[in-house]
């Protein structure tokens, strides 16, 4: 199961990451035509979004492989999934079914990490080195 979920936690981390940067870095103008419920929506929460997917899925991954602070792990999961059940609920409110099908299972998929990581496969902390003597 270890296996599994650090292939899903770096999946998914890069998928985030890759979605929410041009979110952040794009143009409104830009982003508006390239995705159509951001004119629906503030400038500000666009932004947000795109902060919250590069900022979680950096925390798939990097508190897991240098050990420190783990616990972060399951949290930015956890939050990602929230994220994803929000945009899903967001794409059905506004009728557009097979917009919220990726979604559902991104929300799943970052849920089970969530879950995983905090208790069926948790990543334990680095120890601290001891100053010498």
């Amino acid at each position: 199961m270890k296996y599994v979920l650090w292939v899903l936690q770096v999946l998914l981390g890069l998928a985030f990451v890759a979605a929410g940067f041009p979110k952040l870095i794009q143009p409104y103008a830009e982003l508006a035509q390239q995705l159509a419920w951001v004119s629906d929506v503030p400038e500000v929460l666009v932004r947000f979004t795109g902060l919250a997917e590069v900022l979680g899925g950096l925390g798939l991954i990097l508190p897991a492989a240098t050990r420190i602070l783990p616990w972060l792990t399951p949290v930015a999961a956890a939050g990602l999934a929230l994220d994803m059940l929000l945009a899903t609920l967001f794409h059905l409110v506004r009728g557009e079914v097979g917009g919220a099908v990726v979604p559902l299972l991104l929300g799943l998929l970052a849920a089970l990490v969530a879950y995983g990581r905090w208790r069926m496969v948790p990543i334990l902390a680095r120890r601290a080195s001891r100053p010498a003597a």
